[in-house]
């Protein structure tokens, strides 16, 4: 199930499918490990649990209900009624719930690495062969966007979620941007950054090839300056970890931070004049993202502190109508479920990272949950998290998979597979 929901990605998202698949997906296999669970030995050998839950994924699946709790208690204190309180419910069934069901499927079902890292890379050989047809489309005068799916019936964040694109214009400089088979292009890039990961664990040379070129060109093409970043620091980030247990580096390290005397100020004015072009690059896009943050952080500060508004609230002309509370994880967090949600993500995403980094470490085996990690994290401070789950789904339950090697197997090195990921 989970091969085919990635491989046949660019089917899915040419029927307006994704947004559909992804939770249904979620759900149907919360069911399977059920069952798994509860028949053990009973059930088919290719289903059987292959142990206990981690201690990670239920700290997962407390965190969520807690993010249920507080919006119910936000909708309750700013009585936004039955009707819109089963409709959030929903739309927490379809994102925030998806932050547990899927790290527990890849703890508790005997899923393979190998099966989702080749799938991501067959995902990127698609992408190759249809980027032609997507790259040229602005030039040749074909419309942006193809069509949108009937599907939306069934409810969304909105219609791009159930849309076909070629292409998107950027209304700043209007000029193409693509977003492949995301609602949108920073998120594209993201999940470019997401496939190079999975496809950097591949142990063909071809589909390696494949899958780097693919995301690479998801990044690029989307434009997106959070990518270029995610695309350095995901990579080389976990692979550099294992030097944190060598001498040597320490001392290299000493050695630039003593230097740091002689060349510190020229390095922070460089660092600023880069920060500076980096905001400047797409300076309209900035100052909405800064001043959408500053607004949901001042009313959650005078008016709700603990639970929140419930739902985001429409911004103002300053921020081109965009939602407050939407365009940053953190922030949104907190304008929406208070201080009692912002913590119910917090602490397991802290806890994931946390593990991941101590094993990344100690062998391979933490890189690609570490760097996927990384990839979460840098997509909170520009997106909202729960609203792309449906996409991001590979990645959560590489953390699954995870979670379970490292409950299991304290130590990579009496890990069965540690031979494999070397």
């Amino acid at each position: 199930m989970m091969w085919r929901a990635i491989v046949w990605t660019w089917p899915l998202y040419g029927l307006g499918a994704l947004y559909i698949v992804g939770p249904v997906l979620a759900w149907v296999l919360f069911g399977i490990c059920l069952l798994s669970l509860y028949l053990g030995p009973a059930i088919r050998e290719d289903l059987r649990a292959t142990g206990d839950v981690p201690p990670l994924v239920w700290v997962w699946f407390l965190g969520m209900f807690v993010m249920l709790v507080a919006l119910w208690a936000g909708h309750l204190n700013w009585g936004l009624g039955l009707k819109q309180t089963i409709k959030s419910t929903i739309g927490w069934a379809k994102g925030w719930a998806l932050l547990a069901l899927f790290p527990l499927a890849g703890a508790i079902l005997p899923i393979r690495r190998e099966l989702l890292v080749r799938a991501q890379c067959k995902l990127g050989l698609w992408t190759l062969c249809i980027a032609p047809i997507l790259l040229i489309a602005p030039y040749i005068g074909l419309p942006e966007r193809i069509w949108t799916s009937p599907l939306k019936a069934v409810g969304g964040p909105g219609p791009e979620y159930f849309s076909v694109y070629f292409f998107t214009f950027d209304p700043s400089s209007w000029t193409p941007r693509w977003q492949f088979f995301a609602p949108w292009s920073p998120f594209a890039a993201l999940l470019g950054v997401t496939t190079v990961l999975f496809a950097l664990e591949d142990k063909d040379k071809r589909w390696r090839a494949a899958g780097v070129a693919a995301g690479t060109l998801m990044i690029f093409a989307s434009k997106s300056r959070m990518g270029l970043v995610g695309l350095v620091a995901c990579t080389l980030g976990p692979r550099m970890m294992p030097l944190v247990l060598r001498s040597w580096a320490w001392m290299i390290v000493a050695g630039l931070t003593a230097s740091l005397g002689v060349i510190g100020v020229r390095l922070v004015q460089a660092l600023s004049d880069g920060v500076a072009a980096f905001k400047g690059a797409r300076a309209d896009s900035t100052r909405v993202r800064a001043t959408l943050q500053s607004i949901a952080k001042e009313r959650w500060q005078e008016e709700a502190v603990w639970f929140g508004h419930g739902t985001v609230q429409p911004g103002p002309h300053l921020v081109e109508y965009m939602p407050i509370g939407s365009h940053h994880t953190w922030f949104g967090l907190l304008f929406v479920k208070g201080v009692v949600g912002f913590l119910a993500f917090a602490v397991p995403l802290i806890w994931q990272t946390s593990i991941a980094l101590i094993d990344a470490a100690r062998g391979p085996r933490g890189r690609l949950p570490l760097g996927l990690c990384m990839v979460l994290i840098l997509l909170s401070f520009g997106e909202n998290i729960e609203i792309e789950v449906y996409l991001l789904w590979p990645a959560l339950v590489i953390l699954g998979i995870h979670a379970r090697e490292c409950w299991t197997h304290p130590d990579p090195k009496t890990d069965p597979n540690f031979a494999s990921l070397c």
